[in-house]
Order: C-alpha cells, then sequence, then structure tokens
C-alpha cells in the first residue's frame, strides 16, 4: 500500500511537471506568434506607405516624394514620425497593469504600424533585394539566438545589466553622430549594436521563460507576460536588422 502512494505520488508529479511543460511551449508559441505577426504589420505598413510616398518619374525613371512623401519625411510632421513608435512603447509599459489582454495586444499591432511608418523610408534607401536578404540573415541569426536563450542552463542575467547598459551607450552614440555625420563612429555603432541585439536576443528569450515560472496558472498575467515578452523579441529582430541594413545593405 505504501509503494502505491508512493507511486502514485511520483505519478503525480510527472504528470503536474509535463503539463507545465506544455503551457511553457503554449505561452512561447503564443509569445513567437504575437512577434510574428508584428513584424508582418510592420513590413506592411512600411511597403504601403512607401507606396503612397514614393513615385517614380516618368521621365528619367528615379523615385522622388509624392506630396505624402514630403508631408512625412521633410516636414516637421517627420519628427512625429520618429518619435511616435516611442511614446506608444512608453504608453504600454506604463498602462499595461490597467489594460485588459485585449487592449495590450491592440496596443502593440498599434505600436508595430508606427514602426512600420517610420521605417518607410529604408526602401528609398535600400534595394529591395539587399532589404530582403538582410532580413532573411537576420531571422536565421534570431532564430540561432533564441534558441539559445531558450535552450541554455547558464543564466545570462549578467550579460543582461551589461547589455541593457550598452543599448544606452548607443542611444547617447547615435545621437551624437546625428551632429557629427562620422561614417566611421556610424560604422562602429552599427558593428556594435548588431552585437548587443544578438545577446539581448538569447537574454530576452530566457527572461521571457522564467516569467512564466514566476506566472504559473494565472492566464491573466501570463496573457500580458506574452505580449510583453512579444515587445522585447520584437525590438530585438528590429533593431538587429536595421543594425545589419546598415551594414549589409546596398544603397541604391
Amino acid at each position: 500500500m505504501a509503494d502505491f502512494e508512493t507511486n502514485r505520488g511520483v505519478f503525480s508529479s510527472r504528470t503536474d511537471a509535463g503539463a507545465f511543460d506544455a503551457g511553457l511551449r503554449k505561452y512561447m508559441l503564443r509569445v513567437y506568434n504575437l512577434m510574428f505577426l508584428a513584424l508582418v504589420v510592420t513590413g506592411a505598413t512600411s511597403y504601403f506607405v512607401f507606396n503612397m510616398a514614393v513615385g517614380v518619374d516618368p521621365e528619367t525613371g528615379r523615385l522622388g516624394l509624392t506630396g505624402l512623401g514630403q508631408t512625412l519625411f521633410l516636414s516637421p510632421l517627420k519628427w512625429v514620425v520618429i518619435f511616435a513608435p516611442l511614446g506608444m512603447v512608453l504608453f504600454i509599459n506604463m498602462r499595461l497593469n490597467r489594460m485588459s489582454v485585449a487592449g495590450a495586444q491592440a496596443a502593440f499591432w498599434i505600436f508595430s504600424g508606427l514602426i512600420g511608418l517610420s521605417m518607410a523610408s529604408i526602401f528609398l534607401i535600400y534595394t529591395a533585394m539587399s532589404i530582403t536578404q538582410v532580413f532573411f540573415v537576420t531571422a536565421a541569426a534570431f532564430g540561432g539566438l533564441s534558441l539559445y536563450g531558450y535552450t541554455t542552463k547558464r543564466s545570462l542575467s549578467g550579460i543582461g545589466s551589461f547589455l541593457i547598459m550598452g543599448v544606452w551607450g548607443l542611444v547617447i552614440a547615435s545621437i551624437v553622430n546625428i551632429f557629427l555625420h562620422s561614417g566611421m563612429m556610424s560604422w562602429i555603432i552599427s558593428v556594435a549594436g548588431v552585437g548587443i541585439f544578438a545577446g539581448l536576443t538569447a537574454y530576452d528569450t530566457q527572461r521571457i521563460k522564467e516569467m512564466y515560472y514566476q506566472v504559473g496558472g494565472n492566464e491573466a498575467v501570463a496573457g500580458k507576460m506574452a505580449i510583453m515578452g512579444a515587445l522585447a523579441l520584437y525590438l530585438d529582430f528590429i533593431n538587429m536588422f536595421q543594425f545589419l541594413l546598415s551594414l549589409m545593405g546596398n544603397r541604391r
């Protein structure tokens, strides 16, 4: 009888562990799906805005800005286009606890659309083939790094703190280079940016996985954490893509 009780306890423990692992896989799949859909929204928005903002001169065959393009990229409104995503991500972080899961998800779609709006000009700077190639390079690198972050038993919290400090360094250096217009500094920033966001991809994946252990089976909290996790990985992907594009992209 005692053996039966012991075996039943082991069986129950294994069943609970199996259910927990299944929940973790479902949670991570939700994070990746949300991130993927956000990338689709960004890409579709960016390409649509580009087609509306840029036209081809019938005589020379060169690309030129339409009235909408001049408004978005040359008028003072360009600063709204540039900083609107920052304002939106700050809004999400401040209001997340008060939002429903559906509201947080809607805010995430709006944010990804604003990123697409701000990135529309890359089609004017780089060739479409170049953008496509760099996107797939980024996707391959991201997949490998995220898989490492998910499977490694080593804690990445130490390097995570260092990498976050590196992000602030990138922001400061980028602002300074707006006034210096240094090609060498721009190259250094891009190389550093690729390294920093590559590391953050692995770190954020591990951190998102650990979040699930904290929230357990609380569906409402897990739903919001999945959105925040998708947002973190989305930003890692977008930033790594942009820095790689500045290094590898072929300009028009």
